[in-house]
């Protein structure tokens, strides 16, 4: 923690006004360790707030009140948190003793300084993000009004519906907080089902980056490839492609390099070339990303030794074909 975070705490003792709270969680994995129950509010009903919002409800917190701007969001927040007010932002800190922000990254500086600014936050009072590509620095100003920042990010896609209940179990949660307040934090997300996975402040935009690498870049990969069967002529090709990239993925997440397969794996720079020309005569868009990934292939495949200095430079040299 900063000398700054220091002195926001200053004059609230240890905790602040949550003192008796945060003593009491101890450690989060203890089953037997119940931490007070708090009222909740969620600020944005987007697919991420209800679902978190109805872990906590789950886990014996009271959801009491929730903002959300669009009809959809307000249908979501109904389903999942089923009688919860729909009032203010304002409001929603009023009610509650912990606050989820669960809004775009983009809107949540904006968000945090309004509601600061305007005398909405309590001393002592819980407040959460959900953004991954934040730390707790950007709810300085609700810290200097004496909040407790946590930010709380779960690493996993939401749809919105009560199936992201089921998906929270054993979900890691990127944790950042001061420190006197990592053991409130890593409660609240066991509570919610997940792990918590400290992460700290100064690399929270390095790790959401990765998480965005791996989980959007693959949700386009998927896409393209499913598109390249079906002009192919192949009905369903989510059910041609869901054992292989299963198995892929899998085997990654285990061996990493190791357990790449493939043209580029095996040097096969005349397959690769075939490759090309068969996606130059049906996309316009899917080469430039082929090309990108297999170069990285090669590049990974040289470095780790699956293949040699010959063959990368036979890969890369197709690859470099015809992109002027």
């Amino acid at each position: 923690m900063n000398t700054s975070d220091s002195a926001d705490f200053a004059g609230y003792g240890e905790y602040g006004e949550f003192a008796p709270l945060a003593d009491g969680f101890g450690d989060p994995t203890d089953p037997g360790n119940r931490p007070a129950r708090l009222a909740v509010g969620v600020v944005g009903t987007g697919r991420v707030g209800p679902a978190l919002g109805a872990a906590l409800q789950l886990a014996g917190h009271t959801v009491v009140a929730a903002s959300g701007v669009s009809a959809t969001s307000r249908r979501r927040a109904e389903s999942l948190l089923p009688g919860v007010r729909i009032v203010t932002p304002p409001q929603v800190l009023a009610a509650a003793d912990l606050v989820l922000l669960t809004v775009p990254d983009d809107a949540l500086a904006d968000l945090v300084a309004g509601l600061a600014a305007t005398g909405a936050v309590r001393p002592g009072q819980l407040v959460v993000h959900t953004s991954g590509a934040h730390g707790v620095g950007i709810l300085e100003p609700a810290t200097r009004a004496g909040a407790l920042p946590l930010a709380l990010h779960p690493a996993m896609t939401f749809t919105g519906t009560s199936v992201d209940l089921d998906r929270l179990a054993g979900c890691p949660f990127g944790v950042t907080a001061p420190e006197e307040l990592r053991p409130v934090a890593e409660a609240l997300v066991v509570e919610m089902g997940g792990e918590p996975e400290w992460v700290p402040e100064d690399v929270r935009p390095l790790y959401h980056t990765a998480l965005a690498h791996g989980a959007n870049h693959l949700v386009t990969l998927v896409a393209q490839a499913m598109d390249l069967l079906r002009t192919a002529g192949v009905a369903e090709p989510g059910r041609m492609l869901g054992p292989l990239l299963g198995a892929a993925l899998d085997n990654s997440l285990r061996s990493g390099d190791a357990a790449l397969t493939g043209p580029v794996a095996r040097g096969d720079a005349g397959t690769v070339r075939r490759h090309l020309a068969q996606l130059s005569t049906v996309s316009p868009d899917i080469p430039a990303a082929y090309r990108a990934m297999a170069r990285a292939t090669a590049q990974r495949a040289l470095a780790n030794g699956t293949i040699d200095e010959a063959s990368a430079t036979a890969l890369l040299d197709v690859l470099n074909e015809e992109t002027h």
